[in-house]
Formats: C-alpha cells, sequence, structure tokens
C-alpha cells in the first residue's frame, strides 16, 4: 500500500519551500492517516492564509481533511482579489503592519488606507489588535501567520517597498481615497486655512504655498514640497494596479 501523498502546488505557493524545493510540479510526502490536509500543507512551509482551494483526488476539500495514505492533493493559491468580511458601514478593509513595514504603512495611508503600524508591537499583541479591530495583519514573517488565533493575514510579497504595494493593491484591490490620511500617525486629515498654520510653517513655504492640510489627530501640517511629484507617481501607479486587478488583469508583484 502507498504511504505517501502526491502534493501539486499552485507556481504562486512555491516562494514559500526552501529554495533547493521550489521545483514546479508535484512531490511526495509521507502520509500517516491522521494529520489534517492543513498540518501537510503547513509542514511544507506554506502558512494556511496563503492557501485558496483543496483539491483532494481532484474533489474540493477543506484544510481540516484528513488524506489517505496514497491520496493526490492540489494546493492552489489564494484568488485575487481576495475578499475581507467588511463590517456595517466599512467599505475598505483596514490593515495592520509588523515591525519590518513601516514605508509600506506610509505608503497604505498616502493612499487612505486605514493602516495600523507600531514600531515595538510584539508578536501575540499584533495579534491581538488584529482580532479586536478587525484588521488583516501584514507580514513576512510565515511564522506570524501560522499562528491560530489570527482571524486574518496575509503574507507581504516582495523586498523593494514598490513591490509591496503593488502586491497589496493587487492582492485586495481596495477602493483608495489618497491625500485623506496622515502618513504619520493615520489620523484623518482636514483641509486647514494658510492663517491657522502659518506659525507652523518654513518661511520659505508661506511664500510658495497656499493649499494645506493638517491631521486632525496629531496636528501635523502638509502641503505639497519637493516630493510632491514622487508622491502623485505612487499614487497614480496604485490606481492603475487596482484598476487592473479588478478588471482581472493583475499580477503578482516581483519578488527580487
Amino acid at each position: 500500500m502507498d504511504s505517501s501523498l502526491r502534493i501539486e502546488l499552485a507556481d504562486e505557493l512555491l516562494m514559500f519551500l526552501p529554495a533547493s524545493r521550489r521545483r514546479p510540479g508535484g512531490r511526495t510526502v509521507a502520509a500517516d492517516g491522521t494529520s489534517s490536509l492543513g498540518h501537510v500543507v503547513e509542514a511544507l512551509g506554506v502558512p494556511l492564509p496563503e492557501v485558496g482551494a483543496l483539491l483532494l483526488d481532484g474533489a474540493p476539500a477543506t484544510a481540516a481533511d484528513r488524506p489517505a495514505p496514497g491520496a493526490s492533493v492540489r494546493v492552489e493559491a489564494i484568488a485575487r482579489p481576495q475578499e475581507v468580511p467588511l463590517e456595517e458601514g466599512q467599505d475598505a478593509p483596514r490593515f495592520l503592519l509588523d515591525v519590518h513595514l513601516g514605508t509600506l504603512a506610509r505608503r497604505l495611508r498616502l493612499l487612505g488606507l486605514d493602516t495600523a503600524y507600531h514600531n515595538d508591537m510584539d508578536d501575540p499583541a499584533l495579534v491581538v489588535q488584529a482580532n479586536a479591530e478587525r484588521r488583516v495583519l501584514l507580514t513576512q514573517d510565515r511564522g506570524l501567520l501560522r499562528r491560530r488565533a489570527l482571524w486574518f493575514g496575509a503574507h507581504v510579497r516582495g523586498s523593494r517597498p514598490d513591490d509591496q504595494l503593488r502586491d497589496l493593491l493587487d492582492r485586495f484591490a481596495p477602493p483608495l481615497a489618497p491625500w485623506t490620511r496622515c502618513t504619520a500617525c493615520n489620523g484623518a486629515l482636514l483641509p486647514a486655512p494658510k492663517e491657522d498654520v502659518a506659525g507652523a510653517l518654513p518661511e520659505g513655504t508661506r511664500r510658495t504655498q497656499d493649499v494645506y492640510g493638517r491631521c486632525a489627530d496629531c496636528g501635523q501640517v502638509y502641503w505639497r514640497g519637493a516630493h510632491g511629484d514622487r508622491l502623485a507617481e505612487i499614487v497614480e501607479a496604485a490606481g492603475r494596479t487596482v484598476a487592473a486587478r479588478r478588471a482581472g488583469r493583475g499580477s503578482l508583484a516581483r519578488t527580487g
């Protein structure tokens, strides 16, 4: 009797395997007849939040099913755009980023997405906040994604902020509201009359700028500065990524 399982992973999931085992196609693993399908997949290195449809001998299956020795398993990646359960009155997912994704957090806030970030929060505290506030926990820590208590998590692909942002927008295709959140603290940005913020402005800025915003929470004042063109490019590219995914033309971020 065959005592192994034949497992085939979608190409998008091969990145979670050790480099020496990232070959396309199927692979065999030992089967004990008692381990759940979810346990078998995670033992390969693939976090369950990254897993989409599961097929067991060609039939739909769940992570709780127990494959018998000799079975064949197909593991698909999450379908994009991925839906996130929203609360009443909520029109876009809320996010929480781990300590290593500070630049991505600022970019998500630039796009108007409700994004919590702390540079000193440990893994258990992140899970508690994500669950309490119904935020999608974004991380590149596979161990964090494997925590059973976590209600919703997602692995961030890419090493560069540009690629990370493109991946997240491609995955969730959220509605964007650029220039409406403070990139420093996530508070709401409100229009601010020039005379109300003049005392906080450099002299050159007072002379050349007339349009300002101020964070309702931390009081940070914003205007179009030297980096305005670069920020506008990020916003425009983000809009294109979301539109392409909603039209079914999206693609994964580069992982280099």
